[in-house]
């Protein structure tokens, strides 16, 4: 893990994004393991390109090969992409989101919010009333 922002933060990730909505829309299986790897890869190798294609396409490749890749970046460039990003983004900020990670959840009483930030699941569990004696993790979280 690296010890302090990665260079250049916070980075240019529009064309990271239409990337991950291409994937999204390519190959949905692959969204999280995808979604992994670019996290690791800034916050974890500090790369500092994660919003350049130089620096995202490698990432890309590991996690569908180069021909899915090369399917991705097609995708990434076409209205299909570019409106779901924009979807994406406007139901976003409708929601309030405040940054990553943002969590909307729908409790079993037909009830929606939002939590913003790792450090509030505790509150998340609370809200879906999730039995959180299962594990005891989540005593941190309180």
């Amino acid at each position: 893990m690296i010890s302090q922002m990665p260079e250049g933060f916070p980075p240019l990730t529009l064309a990271t994004q239409r990337a991950l909505c291409a994937v999204s829309l390519k190959f949905p299986e692959k969204l999280v393991p995808t979604l992994d790897a670019l996290f690791r890869s800034f916050w974890a190798d500090g790369n500092p390109k994660i919003g350049q294609p130089e620096g995202f396409v490698p990432v890309l490749e590991n996690v569908l090969g180069k021909n899915g890749t090369q399917e991705v970046l097609q995708a990434a460039n076409q209205p299909e992409a570019k409106s779901l990003l924009s979807a994406n983004t406007d139901r976003a900020f409708k929601s309030g989101a405040f940054g990553l990670p943002w969590f909307e959840c729908t409790n079993s009483s037909g009830k929606t919010e939002g939590f913003w930030g790792i450090d509030h699941l505790g509150q998340v569990a609370n809200f879906l009333e999730l039995d959180r004696s299962a594990d005891s993790g989540f005593r941190a979280l309180l």
